[in-house]
Parts: C-alpha cells; structure tokens; sequence
C-alpha cells in the first residue's frame, strides 16, 4: 500500500488547502523564545488550523469522541445524563475507535440513550475530525496520543477536552501551548479538581496577602488493592488484524509488537504512561499550582520504589520535590500500595490554608496569633468531572476562558516530566522557563 493511500499516513495539506482553512504556519525561525521551543530537536510545526464555527443559542454542541475506553465511555455516560437531564444541549455525532469490540459497544450505548440524533463511528479519527458539523472532540485516548490528537482537532477547526495527563512527554506539552496559542480553539484539561471551590478561595486569599509569603505546599494522592493497579480485564477477542488496529494504536510512538499486556494494561509500563505521577498526581498539583500562582517549576527531584506490585514496571510509590520560581517548594507523594495519603496545605509565613475537607481552614502561625484571626470558610461540594465538562461545554458556547487550561497543563507537566527523569535516572532536574529547556542539575 502506498503512503498516499494509506489511512494510517499522515494527511497531506497542500497551500491550497491550508489558505483554504485560514491557517497560517509558524516556523521554527519565528520561536522568539524557547517556552515555544521543545527540550530537544526541532519545533513540531502548528498551524492555525480552520476557525471554530460559533454555537447557536439553540443548537445543540455537536460531539465527537476519540478513545471511548474505560475513561472515555464514563465522560459518554456524564455527557448523555447531562443531555438527558437538559443540562446542556448536545449531541454525541461520532466515535472513533481503533478496537472494534469497544467502538461497537459504545456505538450501541450512544443509540439506545441518545434519542434523536444519529452517531457514527471511525476506526481513524482523522475521519472524524474531516467532519465539518462537529463543534468540539472529548480526547480520551492514551497519553501516548494525547498531543497529536488534540492538535490535529484544534487544526481541524474543533474545540477540545483533553484528558489528563496533558500529554506524556514536556516537548509534546510544549508543542500544544504554541498550538492553543497561536489559535483560536478551547482547550481544557481533564483536571477536575480545578472546579473545587476551596482551590478558588485559596487563591484568593494568597493573593490578598492572607498567610504572608507561601514558602511550602504538600499534596498526594494515595490508594490501595490486593493484586496491583492498573490490572484492567483482558479481552481475548482484541486481535490485532481482526478485531483491532494496533499500528494504529501505537502511533506516535512507533510501530511494536503486539502484547495484550500493555494494550489493556498500559498505564503500568514507562513507554506508554508516566504511572502514578501522571495518573494520579496531576489531579492533586494542578489546583495547588493555580492556588500559588507562582510560575513554573523550575526544580523537581524525585524518588520512588517498586515495594508490592513488582510485576508492574512503573513505580507503585513515588514522592517528589518541586520548587517553582521564587523559591516556594511542593511536596507531593503518591502510593498504589497504601492509602494514607499527606494532609492538603499551603504554608504560609504568616498562616497556613488547610485544605484537607471541602473548606478553607486559615490557621495563624505562632508569631501572627494576636494578627490573624483563625476561620474557617465553608466552600461547596460537588461532582467536580460533570462540572469540569459543563464548564467546557459553557466556554465552548460563550468563548469564554475555561478553567483548567493550557497554561495549568504545562506547568504540571514540567513537573510529570522532570519527576520522571528523575525516578528512572536518579538526580535531580531543571527547566529554564525562559529557553523551555531540562537540564540535570
């Protein structure tokens, strides 16, 4: 089969069909500094893409969804109750999905819970995203893809929720922040603790001056089972050539053998997923680092252990280091074999912001008593992923700015990304925000 026909190839977009789209192409020579420049080689190339096409008042957002797993079949069922519920109006239009038995049970559960609007389903998404009446793509696919799906829909002229982590590796973060810069697209981050009000309050009381000088943080996030995490049931049906398209699947990352292990399995191996760092982490960090809003990380080192589940390849617990501009240090800690997580708080010279429930405790350090008065603020619950995907489905309307952003997304994934040099080589890393450099310190 010739590249030119194979679905698998990358699409070709000539001068004619890119002018056709709007899209003006930013070469590497116009990186005026290196927050648009990758760790290592040359800048992946962003374009503008074609222009998002405005939601009427009363038209329904029409969706597509790539990578309906496990992940992507609960934001289905979250975005059918919202329709059904006439929360939102929207319609799931299309799937695409490379393993025929999950993209032939989705497409079943879509039609027999969508009544009114008809759904189609792709093996490759790019025929998806050449579908001119969908508004916007829900990415759940794995981090491996995350990146090059989440681009491509932005080029296509589509809005995007991008699942967490934001991607796998630091050079792909920064190749979609030059994307979601240079364009005119929504993209949110499947970071749903960033709708959880106390992060809100926090921020607002940093900024006021509250707790004085924020000088260290601490987070985690810590569970446990019998066997091992990650160990999601094998299907014996998935054949590659029969029933799934694994180059496909493999992607960016090159084509692999076969191994069902990892296709159902795949967060618990280092070439496909960062393990509880991205998986886990990420959750617990992003509403700390907007809390702070201190910058980027610049320093993180890392260790971590394999203490149970020895059979998985990543680390099954991990604590990290991270200090960001200015000085202000996280510690965050991560477990899949003990659930005792760290008490949530951002220290303060002056108080102390405890955040281990649903409310915003201000605790006075010793030398500021007869200053601050002691409170506690009581903020919201919530079922914060529906809430973060209506937010979504809000801005997608209104182009107003969403919550867990782009921004948000690079700067925990500076912290993925140099945590995880640092578990699997030892020592400690630094990221020059500046030049968008990893350097070992």
């Amino acid at each position: 089969m010739s590249a030119s026909n194979d679905p698998r190839a990358p699409r070709v977009h000539t001068r004619r069909s890119v002018l056709a789209g709007g899209a003006a192409f930013v070469s590497t020579a116009m990186a005026a500094n290196a927050l648009a420049q990758p760790t290592a080689g040359l800048l992946k190339p962003v374009r503008r893409g074609k222009p998002f096409t405005q939601v009427g008042p009363d038209e329904p957002i029409r969706l597509g969804i790539i990578g309906p797993g496990g992940m992507g079949n609960g934001h289905i069922d979250g975005l059918l109750r919202a329709r059904n519920e006439g929360k939102e109006k929207l319609d799931i239009v299309a799937i695409a999905e490379v393993c025929k038995p999950r993209r032939d049970n989705t497409l079943d559960k879509i039609k027999k819970n969508q009544q009114g609007a008809e759904c189609a389903a792709y093996v490759d998404y790019r025929d998806l995203l050449d579908r001119q009446d969908i508004h916007a793509v829900l990415i759940a696919s794995p981090e491996h893809w995350h990146a090059q799906h989440a681009v491509d829909s932005m080029e296509a002229g589509k809005d995007v929720y991008l699942e967490k982590p934001m991607c796998l590796r630091l050079e792909d973060a920064l190749w979609l922040k030059r994307a979601v810069d240079t364009g005119d697209k929504i993209l949110q981050v499947g970071t749903q603790y960033m709708m959880w009000e106390k992060y809100t309050v926090a921020k607002r009381l940093i900024a006021e001056g509250k707790i004085g000088t924020p000088t260290t943080s601490q987070t985690s996030y810590c569970r446990n089972s019998r066997n091992g995490e990650w160990l999601y049931g094998i299907d014996s049906t998935v054949k590659p050539g029969e029933t799934l398209d694994w180059d496909l699947w493999c992607g960016p990352a090159g084509k692999q053998p076969f191994d069902t292990e990892v296709y159902h399995r795949w967060r618990r191996y280092r070439r496909w997923s960062t393990g509880i760092i991205g998986d886990l982490l990420v959750h617990q960090m992003t509403p700390i680092i907007y809390a702070l809003d201190l910058g980027y990380p610049l320093a993180v080192s890392a260790s971590g252990g394999h203490l149970v589940d020895k059979a998985m390849e990543n680390h099954d617990n991990v604590a990290l280091m991270a200090q960001f501009e200015g000085g202000h240090t996280m510690m965050v800690t991560g477990s899949t074999c003990n659930d005792r997580g760290l008490e949530i708080v951002i220290r303060g010279h002056e108080a102390d912001l405890l955040l281990g429930s649903d409310d915003v405790v201000i605790s006075p350090q010793a030398p500021f008593v007869d200053d601050i008065d002691g409170e506690t603020i009581s903020c919201r619950g919530g079922d914060w992923q529906d809430e973060l995907r209506l937010n979504w489905l809000s801005c997608i309307r209104t182009r107003e700015p969403n919550r867990s952003t782009v921004d948000l997304g690079l700067k925990h994934m500076v912290v993925v990304d140099l945590a995880t040099r640092s578990l699997w080589n030892g020592g400690a890393y630094n990221f020059d925000s500046f030049t968008g450099r990893v350097s070992r310190a």
